[in-house]
């Protein structure tokens, strides 16, 4: 399941890129577009390379990244800016995420 999950990540990463570059209403929303579609994309593959190893780790950088970034996609749609302030928590289950693997792999 975290495959999929992974990969549906990843795909939503990409149409969130597509649409900043060609369709955001404004530079900021593009950026917002950009930012959330490039951490998005870049914790699903990383979940997707450790997933066999670190299964609790993927799962925790799915969820962040998913945090993360909808609640930039949110506010790139229209969402009320205090949206914005959700966005560290996601960021948040990142940083637990890679050093919960970086703990994982040094015990290993």
């Amino acid at each position: 399941m975290i495959g999929v999950l992974a990969a549906v990540s990843a795909a939503m990463a990409v149409a969130a890129g597509a649409f900043g570059a060609h369709g955001a209403a404004g530079p900021q929303e593009a950026e917002w577009l950009r930012t959330g579609g490039m951490y998005q994309l870049v914790h699903a593959v990383a979940a997707l390379a450790i997933m066999g190893f670190a299964r609790g780790p993927a799962i925790t950088l799915l969820i962040g990244g998913a945090i993360f970034s909808i609640t930039l996609y949110a506010m790139a749609l229209g969402a009320p800016k205090w949206f914005g302030a959700i966005t560290p928590i996601g960021g948040t289950l990142l940083i637990v995420g890679w050093l919960w693997a970086a703990w994982l792999y040094w015990r290993a």
